[in-house]
């Protein structure tokens, strides 16, 4: 065997002896977890806006709205009726330019995004309505059930109940008054 072919067979046996080591042991598939709700997204949306209630008695914060952003709200909402949800999706869209913080438009917009079936993005919204809201009354508890019903529909039932104990910690009794 000439020095050449000496290297090469060599080179040939390490590669195949790297390769042997790298596929050592069965690679388990990535456990998919199973949906724990067969809710079609207008059912979810329905329920996390049942969950809210009326906030009859007590604490719920309303901030000044933008006539501009209104408008827009009451665009996507018209548009959600008519099942024309990615021209509802883009109206929240712009009015989130305008207001990025406002928790009660990331919340509707969580909600659309649920309607075009971008669940991650549909929690990941809720989220961050939550941490930006004031985090009592009905639109805390429509952060949670949106988180709920994402957490469900990835199989994960530890957080799907965490989220629904944690809408019970968003009511808050308003003050009384005299």
């Amino acid at each position: 065997m000439t020095p050449l072919q000496h290297a090469v067979a060599s080179a040939a046996a390490a590669s195949c002896l790297l390769l042997a080591a790298c596929g050592t042991g069965p690679v388990a598939p990535d456990p998919v977890a199973e949906p724990l709700t067969t809710d079609t997204p207008d059912q979810m949306v329905a329920k996390i806006r049942a969950m809210a209630g009326d906030g009859e008695g007590e604490l719920a914060v309303q901030p000044l709205r933008d006539p501009m952003v209104d408008d827009l709200r009451e665009q996507a909402e018209r548009l959600h009726a008519q099942g024309a949800h990615e021209d509802a999706a883009e109206a929240l869209d712009q009015a989130l330019e305008i207001v990025p913080g406002d928790p009660a438009l990331l919340q509707e917009r969580a909600e659309a995004a649920i309607l075009l079936r971008d669940f991650d993005g549909a929690g990941a919204l809720a989220e961050r309505a939550f941490a930006l809201g004031a985090q009592v009354g009905p639109l805390c508890r429509r952060h949670w059930a949106t988180i709920e019903q994402v957490r469900l529909l990835a199989g994960d039932a530890e957080g799907a109940t965490s989220a629904r104990a944690q809408v019970e910690g968003c009511k808050v009794a308003g003050p009384e008054r005299f």
